[in-house]
This record gives C-alpha cells, structure tokens and sequence, in this order.
C-alpha cells in the first residue's frame, strides 16, 4: 500500500472526534475500533447510512444532496477489513496525543472517549456550518445504531454485499 494512505488529515480527525464525541456521556465511551470503523463506513458515505437508516427505521430519514450520492469523493474503497481506513490508527494516535480523546478499558479491548478539551473542540465543530451536517449525523448514528460492533459488521455484512464482497482496493 501506498504510504500516504496511513497519513491522518485534519478531516479526518476532526469528522472522527465528532464521532467519538457523539458516543461518549459520562463514563461511557465508544467502545473498540470495530465499532469505531463501522460507524466511520456510514458516516463517510451518506448512501450507505441512508439506506442502512430506512432498514433499521423505516420512519427515519437522511436527506441527502445530490453532490453526496454522485461525487467521486463519495466513491468507498473496499479495504481489507470491508469499509477500514488504513489512516485510523494514525488519526486516533494523534487525537490521543493532542488530548483530544482517551482510551478506556472495555471488556474485549479499548474504547475511546472525548476528553473535556475534546468535547470542547467538537462542540465548536458541530457549531460551525461545515461540519453541522456531520454532528447531526453522529447523532442520528447514536440514536439508531449504538450497536456492539460485531454487530455492526454483520449488519454491513448483510445489507451491503457489494461492499463486503468487492476485492480489496476495489472503488464502489
């Protein structure tokens, strides 16, 4: 693989502080990189929340723009572990390092939480008008699937085929 796809971008960090923001109140946190990595999928690719929102809520819509379903940025790349950034452990290091989020024990390996400077800076994100549309979103992810993530996995595993069964590297 090619070097510059393990390089975080601040989009990134600042779309997966949003995230992990959105699932962390109190002593909760969201819980594993499996979980993580699932929610990211639909998160990044608003066809594929739209239609995993009408399969789980049938009531619960996604309005999407006509550029977020036709626009090569939206195009997946199928990764080998199905819709995995290879820059993820790059982007949590450096939210890590900047103090932005922790990790957290869970019983099958670390979870992730918003610090206090952390959900700070995501309060501020979801304030400004290019990264709103985002915040609503981790929260409609929240509220219909704050899943285990294996369960997530089967869920994408089952409702989006092409994604799973595309060949790695292979655009959407």
């Amino acid at each position: 693989m090619r070097k510059e796809l393990f390089m975080p971008a601040m989009e990134s960090e600042a779309r997966l502080l949003l995230l992990i923001d959105a699932f962390t109140s109190g002593i909760k946190a969201l819980e594993g990189r499996t979980k993580l990595a699932k929610l990211d999928f639909l998160l990044r690719y608003p066809d594929f929340m739209s239609r995993a929102l009408k399969i789980r809520n049938p009531d619960a819509i996604l309005e999407l723009k006509y550029s977020e379903v036709n626009n090569i940025e939206t195009r997946m790349v199928r990764y080998r572990y199905g819709p995995w950034d290879p820059s993820y452990y790059a982007i949590l290091g450096r939210l890590i390092g900047k103090g932005l989020i922790e990790t957290v024990p869970i019983t099958r390996g670390v979870g992730y939480r918003t610090t206090q400077s952390g959900r700070s800076v995501a309060t501020k994100f979801a304030k400004n008008e290019n990264w709103a549309e985002v915040a609503v979103r981790t929260r409609l992810l929240r509220q219909h699937f704050d899943l285990k993530g294996s369960t997530l996995k089967d869920f994408i595993y089952k409702h989006f085929p092409e994604v799973t069964n595309a060949s790695w590297g292979a655009l959407l």
